[in-house]
């Protein structure tokens, strides 16, 4: 892991801390967009032994495949597990031939970068309707990363279509599709060439457990499977996947809460005077006019928050965990205002 990386994404809180030796700690990371009100892992999960002593059984993955296509409302077949999306992007140019790869701009950076390392011709496009329009694969997010962007079935299943007629396929990152189930288009990966990625650990906020899904149609994931080799996963994971997977409730409630938070959090951006320029109930997309600045600002106060490679004024910034949180952070965007 580099200090690019963090660039990129975000995370890495400890080189961020290297960097700013003289920020009050805590630290408050918003950099991720990771849920800060973590699904509860039950105390029998974390205590039994035999996830640290033994390779995952059958039955935990199993168990935490069918989890997976009930919360999809998929067959299990469709569904692959695998340890964070991240790492389904990186193996997709391996198992999926393409010269021309058409990627949605502004979006989640390593579609590109992981398509480009393959030898494919990359096109960033700005319109999400002209993806299709010649492209071997296309590539979007839904919803989008980090703009907020949200697009309709009927639209992407006609991108899909044309994609088809060339024998290609549309990729659907759906790391934040909890948000948004409704705009899902797993239930269509059955009679489409279509590829949906999930991720677990955004919404259920245990990132730290490197879990994810694929759901495609079964060639793709056999292909897929082989890539990833034996036992790919850890027992810890596929258990507290298959449970959270499970727990309609915490799903239901989450989604509130993060509202709630999201609604808390763009009260404080608008009163320091700042514009939204987007984001999903996880993060807000903010206009800061000079992103570098107002992230070292925030970092000076202890508080990190993600900038962009591509972007001199746009910074992306998560719900705050508490109400201290909100408050240092409130309190930091004042100082800023004022400045």
């Amino acid at each position: 892991m580099t200090d690019g990386q963090t660039l990129r994404h975000g995370g890495a809180l400890d080189v961020v801390e290297q960097l700013f030796p003289e920020a009050p700690r805590p630290w408050i990371d918003l950099s991720t967009g990771i849920n800060p009100w973590p699904w509860p892992v039950p105390q029998d999960i974390l205590a039994a032994q035999d996830c640290l002593t033994t390779l995952p059984t059958q039955r935990d993955w199993d168990a935490c495949k069918a989890a997976m296509a009930r919360s999809f409302d998929v067959p299990e077949a469709y569904v692959l597990p695998v340890p964070g999306s991240a790492m389904a992007i990186a193996l997709l140019p391996k198992v999926i031939p393409a010269r021309t790869v058409a990627c949605l701009e502004p979006s989640y950076g390593d579609h590109k970068r992981v398509w480009h390392a393959a030898g494919a011709r990359v096109e960033a496009l700005g319109d999400h309707r002209a993806i299709g329009s010649h492209a071997d694969v296309a590539v979007l997010c839904n919803p989008n990363n980090p703009d907020g962007r949200c697009f309709g079935a009927d639209d992407l299943l006609a991108i899909a279509e044309t994609i088809a007629e060339r024998e290609g396929y549309l990729i659907v990152d759906e790391a934040y599709g909890e948000l948004a189930p409704h705009l899902s288009l797993a239930q269509h990966v059955t009679s489409n060439r279509i590829i949906v990625l999930r991720s677990f650990g955004k919404f259920y906020g245990l990132g730290g457990v490197r879990l994810g899904a694929v759901v495609a149609d079964p060639s793709v994931l056999e292909r897929l499977a082989r890539c990833l080799g034996d036992w790919p996963i850890s027992t810890l994971a596929l258990r507290i996947g298959a449970a959270a997977y499970g727990d309609t409730v915490f799903a239901e409630d989450t989604r509130t809460r993060l509202a709630n938070g999201r609604t808390r959090l763009d009260a404080i951006l608008q009163s320091a005077g700042l514009s939204i320029a987007g984001g999903t109930d996880l993060f807000r997309l903010v206009e800061a006019g000079d992103a570098d600045a107002l992230w070292t600002h925030l970092a000076q106060a202890g508080i990190y928050v993600r900038r962009f490679d591509w972007s001199p004024s746009l910074v992306r910034i998560g719900l705050p965990a508490t109400q201290a949180d909100e408050t240092r952070l409130e309190n930091a965007l004042m100082a800023w205002q004022h400045l």
